[in-house]
Formats: structure tokens, sequence, C-alpha cells
């Protein structure tokens, strides 16, 4: 290994220091370059690389990533140059533009300066002038004050004078007038005068004034008291008008009323000795009472209606309300008298009794006629009428006062006036009288009502050619009459409990008595008897001859119970109809009576409710209707046709050409059935009503249908046989058809589908009528039905039948 000499190796140390000083000098060039931070710090235009620092590089790889570094930021300059110059033109034209916006710019910051003068000069000359208007607003404002203050000193000066005056005349009116002035009066400026320099004056004035007023008050209210007394209207009309202006208006109200309240009692209680000593003989005797009751209550009305005007213009709106208040305490006692009256008279409460003894179960007690109550319950309902219209009338008119007096009034005075009005209305004793009346009226019109439905159905008679008897129109005569009474009564619980009770005694009492009429059943006839077998003719015969003679009076008797037994089905359904009809009309008797009544939506929903109660009886007899059909279908009908239904299987279908011409010309079966048919609905068509025959002619027809389809089962057919059951059942057909305008045709819709498959030439023909094949028919037939259907004819193979596919 060479040795190195000290100068070699001081060469050598020196070259690693300066190649050490050029890798720190690398290394700054390197932060500054590759540093965004550094770049974005350094002045625009300039690069991020300084000079000094280039002229310290000495490695090669250095100045090339410096090199390469300076050329890049030469691109970019180089395209923000080119972007800068592409701009050039417009920024040219608006630098043009700006150029000739010079002198304008020029002109408008002179107007704006102009401007701003002038609106300063404008602002402060508005403060000039807002702040005289203010301090001329203020000093008209004390001038009013000034002017004011000298009026009601000299309008209290001028009362002074006046009131002393007109007292000394005795002109009480003129007088009021000036304490109302007084009265009216600023009290604070009345103070302030006070206050002031004319304060002994002002302060003798209202002395005097209030000397005057006390006076004239009592003097007032004496006179009119006495006015009062003697029943004098002009004077007490003249010092009514005067209380209101010295501020006593409940004092005037009170002493009017008083006066009001003296003449109506007079009044009433002249009508009243008048109603107890008039003759019975007159016209309006059975209603005297109520008679009495109404000139009170028109009396009241007319009061108000003669007064209202005064009250409204001497003491304002809002005031009638304490004037019905003082009446009502005297129409309550006038009206208590007229109700004692008539319940002494018309002996109401005994009659009441009477019939709420009869009326208890197990009782036995004397009943009273139910003639002798109709007076009495059209007297109370006319009674009750008067005053519910009496009452209709008060709502609208102290309604219509406290509309005027709350027009600007709080929600809770609005509340409180309408309270009190609900009040005086529904709890004064003329009202409470009237539902006690009421209370006792409606269980004596439900007994009116049951005692009368019971005669009439103990005189119930059927006319001859009536189809229904009396006692169903006079039952419905007598049910209308009781609710429509009710009605007039103008009480919604009172219709509601009348048709309630109607509703329980059409649909358990009634019924009831229907039911057992019907329950008697229809008898079957001697001619029946005879006609189901010699034997029992020979029976019947020989008992009549036993017993000497023929018995005709059973014979009659019978005769009787079916006409009994058809009327009572037409009184059935006439009854559901009645019901219906009923509902209707009291609905618009209902809402004609109700529609103007306050509350009148709550009464009509109870009334609608009990309504729909009674309507659902409706049913209830169509009901029983069904079932006395039923019942005469069992008895009467089906006893006849099952026999001749029967008489099919004595006539042969397996018949030949011969046969089937003998039956064309002299038909075997279905001919004499029309007219045995005929025959026994002749008597059901004379007593029944249509509707009710075709309900019947379609359960026979039912059964014809279901019979004869158990017989044909049992019969066999040829092909002729098959045509011959087809003319057959088309025979009957038209005849039930024309018997009765129901559809019938659905009914014999499988035997005629059991007809066509007798009628076919071959098994396999069945196919052209079946499934897919089958159109517009619906197979009311089973498979198994159609094969049991095709094995009936003789020269059909049981082999091919059983091949079918159906």
């Amino acid at each position: 290994m060479a040795i190195l000499s000290p100068a070699d190796r001081n060469e050598g140390a020196g070259k690693r220091r300066g190649s050490d000083a050029d890798l720190c000098i690398c290394g700054r060039v390197m932060e500054e370059v590759g540093s965004p931070a550094v770049r974005r710090s350094c002045p625009a235009g300039l690069s991020a690389v300084r000079a000094e620092t280039i002229e310290g590089l000495t490695e090669l790889e250095d100045l090339e990533r410096v090199y390469a570094q300076l050329c890049d930021e030469e691109a970019e300059v180089q395209t923000e140059l080119e972007a800068l110059a592409s701009q050039q033109g417009n920024i040219e034209t608006k630098m043009l533009a700006l150029q000739r916006l010079g002198p304008n710019l020029q002109l408008i910051e002179g107007d704006a300066a102009q401007l701003s003068g002038m609106i300063n000069f404008t602002c402060s000359l508005a403060e000039n002038v807002s702040s005289k208007v203010r301090q001329l607003d203020l000093t008209k404002k004390r001038l009013y004050q000034a002017i004011q203050r000298a009026d009601d000193i000299l309008d209290l000066k001028f009362c002074t004078d006046g009131v002393q005056t007109a007292l000394r005349n005795q002109d009480y009116e003129q007088a009021a007038a000036h304490i109302h002035r007084y009265l009216s009066l600023d009290q604070s400026v009345i103070e302030l005068s006070r206050q002031g320099g004319e304060s002994t004056a002002v302060d003798a004035s209202l002395a005097l004034l209030q000397e005057a007023e006390l006076s004239l008050k009592a003097l007032v209210t004496k006179r009119l008291e006495e006015a009062v007394a003697a029943g004098e209207l002009p004077q007490v009309e003249r010092f009514f008008k005067i209380l209101p202006l010295l501020g006593l208006h409940e004092q005037g109200l009170a002493q009017f009323a008083q006066y009001l309240c003296s003449q109506l009692a007079s009044k009433a209680e002249e009508n009243l000795l008048l109603a107890v000593g008039s003759d019975l003989g007159e016209r309006r005797a059975p209603v005297i009472f109520a008679d009495t009751l109404t000139l009170l209550l028109e009396g009241i009305a007319r009061i108000v209606e003669t007064h209202q005007p005064i009250v409204e213009t001497y003491y304002g709106p809002g005031r009638l309300y304490a004037l019905l208040t003082h009446l009502q305490k005297e129409c309550d006692v006038q009206a208590q008298k007229v109700v004692d009256k008539f319940i002494k008279q018309r002996d109401y409460h005994n009659k009441f009794q009477v019939v709420q003894s009869s009326m208890m179960r197990g009782v036995s007690a004397e009943k009273i006629e139910p003639r002798e109550l109709d007076p009495v319950l059209c007297e109370v309902t006319l009674m009750n009428s008067r005053a519910e219209l009496y009452l209709r009338f008060l709502r609208r008119r102290i309604t219509a006062d406290f509309e005027v007096a709350d027009a600007v009034a709080a929600e809770s005075v609005i509340q409180e006036h309408h309270q009190s009005l609900e009040r005086l209305l529904k709890d004064c004793q003329l009202s409470r009288t009237m539902q006690e009346l009421i209370g006792f009226y409606i269980p004596m019109e439900e007994y009116y009502m049951r005692e009368t439905v019971n005669k009439a159905v103990t005189m119930d008679t059927a006319e001859a050619g009536q189809l229904s008897s009396s006692m169903v129109d006079d039952v419905f005569y007598i049910v209308k009459k009781c609710i429509s009474r009710a009605l007039t009564s103008g009480s919604s619980d009172c219709v509601c409990a009348m048709i309630n009770h109607a509703t329980s005694m059409l649909e358990a009492d009634f019924r009831e008595v229907l039911v057992c009429k019907l329950r008697a059943g229809y008898p079957a006839s001697a001619l029946q008897d005879l006609q189901r077998g010699v034997s029992s003719a020979v029976s019947l015969m020989q008992s009549s001859l036993q017993h000497g003679k023929i018995q005709t009076l059973g014979i009659e008797s019978q005769e009787q119970a079916k006409s009994a037994y058809l009327v009572t089905l037409n009184n059935v359904e006439v009854c559901s109809e009645n019901i219906s009809t009923l509902k209707k009309n009291l609905e618009s008797d209902c809402a004609k009576l109700f529609s103007q009544v306050a509350g009148s939506e709550h009464a009509q929903a109870k009334i609608d409710s009990c309504l729909s109660d009674l309507v659902n009886t409706s049913s209830k007899f169509k009901d029983l209707l069904q079932e006395g059909l039923q019942e005469l279908n069992n008895t009467a009908v089906k006893p006849q046709v099952k026999p001749w239904i029967s008489n099919f299987l004595s006539v042969s279908h397996n018949i030949e050409e011969e046969e089937f011409s003998e039956y064309e010309a002299n038909d075997p079966w279905v001919q004499q059935l029309i007219v045995q048919l005929e025959q026994l609905m002749a008597e059901f068509k004379v007593g029944l009503s249509p509707m009710i025959y075709d309900t019947l002619t379609s359960l026979m027809t039912s059964l014809i249908a279901m019979e004869l389809e158990k017989t044909v089962f049992k019969c066999t057919f040829s092909r002729l046989g098959g045509l011959q059951f087809d003319k057959e059942l088309r025979s009957l057909v038209a005849y039930l058809s024309s018997v009765t305008s129901w559809t019938i045709r659905d009914k014999f819709a499988r035997l005629t589908q059991m007809a066509t498959i007798l009628n076919l030439e071959r098994v396999s023909e069945i196919l052209d009528y079946w499934g897919p094949n089958s159109g517009p028919l619906t197979w009311r037939l089973t498979p198994a039905e159609v094969r049991q259907v095709l094995a009936l004819r003789v020269d059909f193979r049981s082999e091919d039948i059983k091949r079918l596919r159906l």
C-alpha cells in the first residue's frame, strides 16, 4: 500500500473538506428549489433559485437538476405570458370604455354632490318645520284642554243654575238632563279647576249639584213608586225615562217591571176567574185553561213588543234581560195558578193515579175510559206548546238584544250573557211546571193508546170485498193520533217517548194479536178430505147421518177460519207498509216543527233514532208474513199438490208413436193438473193481496218443481216419452208464468235441462251441450245427475252412459 506524503494528505483533506462544502451547498439548493413554500414565497416574475446558489454548485447532477427546474419555470412563465398576450384586445377595449366614461363620471360626481347638498338642506328644513308643528300640536292640545276646562266650568255653573230653576218649576226632565250633564263632566278637569283661582265657586257649584242630585233621585223615585201604586201609565213612563239620566238603571227597570207585573197579574186573575166560571157547553170549554195560559203568555209578549223600544232608547241595549227577569217571575206565579186550577178542575192527578194503577201488572183496579182522557191530553199538549212558543220568543228577543250590546264586548262577557239566558229559560218555574205536566201526560197517553188499540182489536170486523179488516186502519189511526198529539206539544222528549211506546205496542202487543190469529192455522176443508180418499168421505157421511143431519155448521166455521187466516195475512202486510208510511210522515212533521228551534240538531238526532227503531218493526211484520205464508203453503197447498204431481207416475212415458198421438189428442196429466191448480189458487187470488198472492204462487211453484223432479226420477222414458214430458213441462211453465207477475223459469231450470236430456237421440249427443259446447247455458245438474237422467231412457245402453266423460 502506497504511503502518502503529508502534502498529499493535506491536499486530500482539503478536497474532502471541499466536497463536504459542496454537499452542504447542494442540500441548501435542493431545499430552496424543491420546497413549494419557497417557490410560493418568491416575488412574482422571479425564479425560485437565486444566482448565488447556482454559482456555488460544483456537481453535474446538481446543475442538471437546477437546470431542469429553471426550464420548467421558464415554460410556466411563457404560458402565462401567452395567456396575457391573448387578452390584450379585450383589455384594450375595456380600457377605451373606461376612458370614455371618464367625463360622465365627472358629471355624475358633480350631480351627486349637488343632490347631497339639496338633501341636507331639505332635511334641516323638515326638521325645523316638524319641530314647529309639534309645538303647534302641543299648543292646540293645551288650547283645547283650556277650552274644555272653560266649557266644563261654564257647564257646571249652567247646570247649577239650571237644575235649581227646573226643580222650582217641577220640570224634572230638564233637571235630570242637567244632573246627567254634570255626571258626564270630566272629573279630572273639575279637580284642576278646584285647585285654581276659581276653586271657591266650583266647590259651591259642586255642592249644590250634589245636593240637587240626591234630592232629584229621591223625588223621582218616590213619584215613580206613587205612579206605580196608582197604576198611572203616563206618569210611570215619564219617571221611568228620567231614572237612567240619574244613573238609576236597575232601579228604574225594577220599578217599571213592578208596574207591568201588577197589570199582568190583575189581567191574568181576571182571565182565570172567567175560565173557572165558564159554561161547560161552550165550544172552547175543553181547552179553556190552555186558552187562559195563552192569554197570559201573549200578554207578556205584547208588553215586550210595546215597551222594548222604550227600554232600548232610554236605557240602551242589553237591558231587556233585566226587565224580563222581573216579568218572568210574575209569569211563573200566574202560570202556576192556571196549572193548579187545571189540575183541580180536570182531576188531572187522580186520573194519572188511576191510569198508573191500571197499567201496573197484577193490580186489579178501576179503569178509566180512554175517551175521558182525550180532551185532557189535548189540553196538556196545547198548554206545553204555548209555553214552548213563548220561551222561544223570549230567547229570540233577548239574544238579539245581547248581540247589539255585545258587539265589542269580551268573549267572557258574551259567554256570561249566554249562560244567564239559558238559566232564565230552563230554570224558570214555567218550564219546570210544564215538564211536570208532560211527565204525567206520557203514561196517560200510553194508556190511552193501548186501551184504544185493545178496543179496536176487540171490535175488529172484516167487510165483504175488503182484503184487510178494520182493526189495522183503526190501530194505525190511533198510533198516529197519539204521536201527532205528542208532536203538537213541541217537546222533543215527549215525542221520542211516545214513538218508543208506539214501537213497543206494535212490536209486542199488536203483533202478538196477529201471531195468535195465524197460530190457529189454515183449516183443511171437507172437500179436501173427500179428495184425499173415499174412506174419509164415507166416515164423514156416517158421522153426519148419526147426528141426524149433515153438519154444515162445521163447514161454515171452516170457511170463516179460512177467510180469517187470509185476512190476517193481508193485515200483516198492511201493517208493514203502514209502519214505513208512518215513519216518513213523522220525519216530515218533525223536521218542520223543530227546524227553527234552538238545539234542533240534537232533538232531531234523538227523534231519528226513535224513528229508526219504529221502522225496524216493519221487518218483523214481514218475517211474520213469510211464516204465515209458509204455513198456508204447507197446510193448504202442499197436501193438494203432492198427490196431483204423483199422478205423473200413473201416466206411462215409455210410449210409441200411437200412444204419443193419443196423448196429443187427449192430454193425460198436465191439463188436468193446470185445472186443479187454477181451482186451488182461485180462492187465494180473491182473498189475498196481489203481493201475497204472488209470493204464495212462488212457494207453490217451488213445491211443484221439487216434487215433479222427484217424480221424474221414478219414471222411464222412450224417445217420444221424453218429447211428451218436454211438452207437458212447457205447458206447466207457461200456465204458472201467466198467473204471477214474478219470474218462475229459474225454478224450472233443472227440470228443463232434464227434458232436454230426455229428448236426445243418442247418448253421445249430450257432449254437444256439455262443457265448452254449453255456450250461454249454465248447467244446474251435476255429472252424476246427468247420467242418472240418461239412465231413465229405456233405449240408452248403460255401457254408453258409463263411457261418457263429463
